[in-house]
């Protein structure tokens, strides 16, 4: 591992859903209490605080965000906030491997289910502002992917319904996993004939199953560098890779639009940081905004060959085992139940990941901790902001 490897030494989230009694700061509170027990520090500790929410201002009419986390923690330490929770911790990452910090609060929140009509045009005009203009709803870009995406790899036939029972499959499979998920806003399983019915209801390729769902939640986690990852954890968990790429922010204007060059590029440099290989990973939280969006990573990140994905999924989930099984390899991947099912806060959201793939790593997922054939060593996780205009992943290991 590199010089002053940042540490995992404590995790906390709240349950995600529709929570119209709780305030932001009750949420980020509950979090955020969390994660400092479990990393057994005092906020007092803290150097700095990393913070991320996409519409606080407008849902709460919350004004500066650093000030309201200050006032919330009595601190007046260096705070920065951000879009998205995988934004807050690559950059406290960057500031404990660069030796700024030592203990740093990362934490993100979202409350959207409450003027949920009031911020849906804000969400496209976020997500490619070419397209709201052009009448277009936040799931249509998925749309105009899938059909370019079965176009190119001229997919038909019985072929066609494979490939889309294979993406019916993700969302059984998501819902399934989250069944074991105390903190999930759905907790329920589906069918692939529900996904199917839905479809047919919308007259869409893709349905209601097929995308994640509006809520609200909180997540937090301790960074720590390694000399006080020591002091605090007997079991940290390393972020040993982290990367982020951009690409345009208008979708039809891309020159690859069957899958996010910013998943491959932000990938393969963490990786390189890393110094392990794609194979080596056993564990995935990938950014399910849509059943689409999980097998397009599949095949971005490298776990599945270009244009195959959908197969490797059909595959394994004839008969599911709790894993897809990619060129003769085991991968666990959403075993949260993903977006779709765990939610999707969006200023939390990448702390959801987070801390499933610490928990997994570290043994202490209880029901829905993964049976491989050793303890797994290594998992990545993406998050996206937009239709794929920026990507980050973050690889972990365990010691």
């Amino acid at each position: 591992m590199g010089h002053r490897c940042p540490a995992i030494i404590g995790v906390g989230r709240t349950r995600f859903g529709e929570h119209y009694e709780k305030a932001p700061e009750k949420m980020v509170e509950e979090a955020g209490l969390t994660a400092l027990d479990s990393a057994g520090i005092e906020r007092k500790n803290l150097d700095a605080c990393y913070f991320s929410d996409y519409f606080l201002q407008i849902t709460n009419k919350i004004g500066i965000e650093e000030g309201f986390l200050s006032e919330l923690l009595e601190l007046h330490v260096h705070m920065e906030k951000m879009r998205s929770f995988s934004s807050a911790l690559l950059n406290a990452c960057f500031a404990v491997q660069s030796g700024r910090h030592d203990l740093v609060l990362v934490g993100g929140v979202e409350k959207m289910t409450d003027r949920w009509d009031k911020i849906r045009d804000d969400l496209m005009l976020l997500e490619d502002p070419w397209s709201y203009y052009a009448g277009c709803t936040p799931e249509a870009n998925h749309e105009l992917m899938l059909r370019e995406y079965v176009r190119k790899h001229k997919i038909s036939g019985e072929s066609l319904n494979k490939f889309y029972i294979a993406l019916a499959q993700i969302s059984v499979k998501n819902h399934y996993h989250a069944m074991n998920n105390e903190y999930a806003q759905f907790q329920r399983e589906v069918s692939v004939d529900k996904v199917l019915k839905e479809r047919s209801k919308a007259r869409k390729p893709l349905g209601l199953y097929d995308f994640a769902p509006i809520s609200d939640g909180s997540a937090a986690l301790i960074l720590a560098s390694p000399k006080m990852a020591k002091a605090h954890a007997d079991s940290p968990i390393h972020i040993v890779g982290y990367c982020a790429a951009t690409d345009y922010v208008t979708f039809p204007s891309r020159e690859n639009r069957t899958g996010f060059i910013a998943n491959k590029i932000a990938m393969e440099n963490a990786l390189k940081m890393s110094k392990i290989k794609v194979s080596d990973i056993q564990l995935a939280e990938l950014y399910d905004q849509s059943t689409l969006l999980e097998m397009i990573a599949l095949e971005d990140l490298g776990f599945s060959k270009k244009g195959k994905a959908w197969l490797d999924i059909y595959n394994s989930c004839k008969d599911y085992k709790g894993f897809y099984e990619v060129d003769g390899k085991k991968l666990f991947v959403n075993t949260n139940g993903g977006l779709k099912a765990d939610g999707n806060p969006l200023g939390a959201t990448g702390g959801a990941q987070i801390f499933e793939i610490v928990k997994q790593l570290k043994g202490e997922a209880g029901d829905r901790q993964v049976n491989a054939d050793e303890t797994p060593q290594h998992g990545c996780v993406l998050e996206l902001e937009g239709f794929g205009t920026k990507a980050y992943v973050h690889i972990l290991s365990r010691g």
